[in-house]
């Protein structure tokens, strides 16, 4: 019999469209195996809400290789030291995996040097072929989206293997029972429930998103209405590919604005790959002058949303109790963090990378710089977002009473704005700041940094 070949998962959680399984599959014997890595990304290593996600679509895509009659092997610690133990242990000369971009991979990737062959397949299109005309990587979205859609539509996807070869003899394995990765905290991740994650789900959703894609553009600047993919922690954890999405969901041009948000993913791995140190370098390095406040009361009070600006507080309980907040929300929160309180982003980096399932590094770090406008790609330092006119702009009354029960009884002229209209309860806190002296403050840091 052929010696086994390792199969390592990382973000790719899923059997079809999967060309390291696939390759795999044909090489010999298969041994699948993901390893829990907290040693390699330091302190990039999975957040608590990511490990609740992992935890079940390990579970899932442990129960779909079982019925290929082959099983997932699950080991933890550095990812390059377990994985030459199990080529050791089993005889495999060659590990496949689909190729990443985070530089903490990207290091372990060339650790493993010649024994590891990699393939593309979470993302559109390889993004070091999507280049500018010099040959360089993009630094700007929208001549990113123009070159990228040159190469449109991507491959169709691969179907999953009709078998998968087994080895005579199976590794031993860690229980994932074992791994403590389910919260533990009475107050948090109360509304996890609404997440199913794993493969058939994942397609489940794209499938029925498919239906919806006419409407997304309008209906995605609404927060409270369901006019989002909910499809970020499923393309996170790959467990499904970014070409499969754009094929299910098809829709010819009324499916180009979430097209572009599927191409703004492979944009942000660019970045990362030019810049490994995009989560905590500006992209600007003018901006590394500037003078952030440090107040960890204010920090707090955003964290547990407690700014007293509606909008903002109900963007960070949905987060707090489900691990993911409404697209246009996560700007207005961000904006307000780092113009309003004139805290680092990187403090609000963090947090979303610890508290949202779908925390990417890539697409953090991309959308926190393009908030604050530090980035290479990003807002003017002076474009301060409103909150309460984005609040009633985008009608999130709803989304409002929903989150901030203490607000539930106003009606829609105070609910945006209580302390405004005079009907702020008792038990919901005074704006943190107010919006016009904010504003000028962070006008005035960014002056002094020009």
């Amino acid at each position: 019999m052929a010696e086994p070949v390792l199969l390592w998962l990382r973000q790719d959680l899923r059997l079809h469209d999967q060309p390291a399984l696939v390759a795999a599959a044909h090489d010999g014997p298969v041994i699948p195996v993901y390893v829990l890595d907290d040693e390699a990304p330091g302190a990039w290593a999975t957040g608590a809400a990511q490990r609740w996600w992992l935890h079940h679509s390990l579970e899932s895509l442990g129960g779909a290789l079982e019925a290929k009659e082959s099983r997932l092997i699950l080991r933890r610690g550095d990812a390059v030291r377990e994985l030459t133990r199990l080529c050791e242990e089993t005889g495999a000369a060659r590990i496949h995996a689909i190729r990443h971009y985070e530089p903490w991979w990207r290091e372990a990737e060339a650790a493993l040097g010649d024994r590891l062959c990699l393939h593309d397949g979470n993302h559109l299109a390889p993004v070091e072929e999507v280049t500018t005309g010099s040959g360089g990587l993009f630094k700007v979205y929208s001549a990113f989206w123009k070159a990228l859609s040159q190469r449109m539509p991507p491959d169709d996807p691969l179907p999953v293997p009709r078998s998968i070869p087994a080895p005579l003899r199976w590794p031993k394995s860690e229980r994932l029972a074992d791994w403590g990765l389910l919260p533990t905290s009475p107050d948090w991740a109360t509304g996890f429930d609404i997440w199913t994650p794993g493969e058939d789900a994942a397609r489940a959703r794209a499938e029925a998103f498919a239906d919806d894609v006419a409407a997304y553009d309008h209906d995605r600047n609404l927060p409270s209405i369901d006019g989002s993919s909910r499809l970020s922690p499923r393309l996170r954890f790959g467990e499904i590919s970014p070409r499969d999405v754009w094929h299910i969901v098809g829709g010819g041009g009324t499916a180009t604005t979430y097209r572009k948000e599927l191409a703004w993913r492979d944009f942000a791995r660019g970045v990362i790959l030019d810049r490994p140190d995009y989560g905590k370098a500006n992209g600007r390095e003018r901006y590394d002058a500037l003078k952030w406040r440090r107040s960890p009361k204010d920090l707090a009070a955003w964290q547990r949303g407690r700014t007293g600006y509606p909008i903002v507080d109900a963007g960070m309980r949905q987060l707090w109790a489900t691990g993911w907040m409404h697209n246009r929300v996560r700007m207005i929160a961000a904006s307000f963090l780092v113009k309003h309180l004139l805290i680092d982003w990187r403090h609000g980096e963090r947090w979303f990378w610890d508290t949202l399932v779908d925390a990417d590094y890539g697409n953090n770090a991309v959308n926190w710089q393009w908030v604050a406008g530090t980035g290479i790609d990003a807002n003017m330092w002076s474009r301060i977002m409103a909150p309460l006119v984005q609040s009633e702009k985008f009608d999130a009354a709803g989304y409002i009473r929903e989150w901030v029960p203490e607000l539930a009884g106003l009606p829609d002229a105070a609910i945006h704005d209580p302390e405004g209209n005079g009907g702020r309860p008792d038990d919901y806190p005074e704006p943190i700041i107010g919006h016009r002296e904010a504003r000028e403050r962070a006008l005035a840091a960014g002056r002094a940094v020009r």
